[in-house]
């Protein structure tokens, strides 16, 4: 069995190449037959016509014999065909070379002749040891055959230059197979050749090695996949760096907080256990970074729900409203202990969406996390919503340490957290973003760099015709 794809270009294009010259071989050769023995023929039946007509006409009244001596004396030198009289029986009265015989002539053309004044025959099989080609023309009186005229020749010369044609034309069709034989080899190199080095880099690929390119040699389909082939070893050695770097951030992130955790249980271990003040401190420190370790935690589970495509939510139509109130109330505290002012801009009717509530809750939680990171001291955040047609739009908005361009493009990608020295994960805002997606809404981020940054978060308004009961529950 032919298993590469250049052993079954190789035959294909050598079978359609065959077939093709045969087929071109025997439409040359059926030309050539019927050009060379067609005309022969077609001069034979003519030059017989011709003598029996003039024969017929003008030497009418004589008998059988005497037309036959008639057309003997009068034969042309250069008659190169062999003419001769039979008689009605079939016997030759007289021939071109003086002979008469009494061997009767039976070929179709003299039999065609008796019974319809014409008749020609060409043999295929020798005959008497070679092929001849016979028209035999009828000879009349008052209206009654009396004989026949037939001319004859020999065929073996037209069969000898067909034969040294056909040949010719073999050795030339042969010499065509070959040719594109080796074109066909070319061809399929050519082809197979940038599909083995695709082959070649997608093996290296699979051993680890992303910094390997496959080379575009055309612009076709090959080519094409090249490319694909390039940009997906670009976007791996992408992720494998923001895998590293997230794993490099991660470390970092807990080891902070194991820190000051051991620290401090050490210190409390060690120190008096009557200054009551010491041990709020430490107790509060430990509080604060176990949080840390909790939101860490909690980023790595919906980060690999994220990875596997196993975020889940469970939709249940609420007032959106109830849940920002809910949240300005919680980081209210937050902003006066930092001295950050906090605004809002909520509208008087209900923010109707039908959505995960705990699952929202994690997003603009988040979202005001990133808000109050990223702003100084005695800076602002605002949170506004409202309603636009057929969509509810929520912002926050603050006048913190802004986002580089370079950075705002990839903002929102997991592991990515930008230029900046603040704690984090690098995930929060890309399961936001999956999370609002997953409510077929759409996360955007708007950042001018040392200005501030603004979140935007677009989600489809829910139609209902009865008021809200409470701002949390329909």
């Amino acid at each position: 069995m032919l298993k590469g794809i250049r052993s079954r270009l190789i035959v294909y294009i050598t079978l359609v190449l065959l077939l093709i010259v045969l087929l071109l071989e025997g439409v040359f050769i059926a030309a050539v037959h019927y050009y060379y023995l067609g005309s022969a023929m077609e001069t034979l039946n003519t030059r017989a016509t011709t003598s029996a007509t003039f024969f017929n006409k003008y030497l009418e009244s004589y008998s059988l014999n005497e037309r036959a001596r008639y057309i003997l004396e009068n034969l042309s030198p250069e008659e190169s065909s062999k003419v001769e009289v039979l008689s009605p029986a079939g016997h030759v009265v007289i021939n071109s070379f003086g002979f008469s015989s009494t061997e009767q002539v039976s070929t179709p053309d003299v039999r065609a002749a008796l019974t319809s004044g014409k008749g020609s025959f060409q043999s295929i099989k020798p005959v008497n040891g070679e092929r001849i080609m016979a028209v035999s023309i009828a000879l009349k009186e008052s209206g009654s055959t009396i004989g026949l005229l037939r001319y004859s020749v020999s065929a073996e010369p037209l069969y000898h230059v067909i034969i040294r044609i056909a040949l010719n034309a073999a050795v030339i069709g042969l010499l065509v197979i070959g040719f594109g034989f080796m074109l066909s080899l070319i061809i399929a190199k050519r082809i197979v050749g940038p599909i083995q080095q695709l082959t070649g880099v997608a093996k290296e690929m699979a051993t680890g090695n992303f910094a390997v390119r496959a080379a575009r040699r055309y612009d076709d389909e090959v080519g094409t996949l090249a490319v694909t082939l390039n940009y997906m070893s670009e976007e791996i050695l992408k992720s494998e760096k923001l895998k590293y770097d997230f794993i490099s951030s991660v470390t970092h992130e807990l080891r902070t907080p194991l820190t000051s955790i051991k620290g401090w249980g050490e210190t409390l271990l060690v120190g008096d256990l009557s200054d009551r003040q010491e041990i709020l401190q430490g107790l509060e420190v430990m509080t604060g970074e176990t949080d840390r370790l909790i939101g860490l935690v909690e980023d790595l589970l919906d980060f690999s729900k994220f990875q596997a495509g196993e975020i889940r939510i469970v939709r249940q139509p609420y007032d959106l409203r109830g849940l920002l109130e809910d949240l300005l109330l919680q980081f209210r505290y937050r902003g006066q202990t930092k001295q950050i002012r906090l605004y809002a801009d909520l509208p008087d009717q209900p923010l109707p969406v039908d959505g995960d509530f705990n699952r929202l809750k994690q997003v603009f939680v988040n979202l005001l996390d990133n808000a109050f990171k990223f702003t100084p001291a005695e800076g602002e955040i605002r949170l506004t919503a409202v309603l636009e047609g057929e969509r509810i739009i929520v912002t926050v908005a603050d006048n913190g340490e802004g986002i580089e361009a370079a950075d705002l493009t990839q903002l929102g990608t997991k592991f990515f957290k930008g230029r900046s020295r603040q704690s984090g994960s690098g995930l929060g805002l890309a399961i936001c973003k999956e999370i609002i997606e997953l409510h077929d809404g759409r996360l955007r981020i708007e950042s001018e760099f040392t200005k501030g940054t603004s979140v935007i978060v677009e989600l489809p308004r829910y139609e209902v015709e009865q008021h809200f009961a409470s701002p949390v529950q329909l």
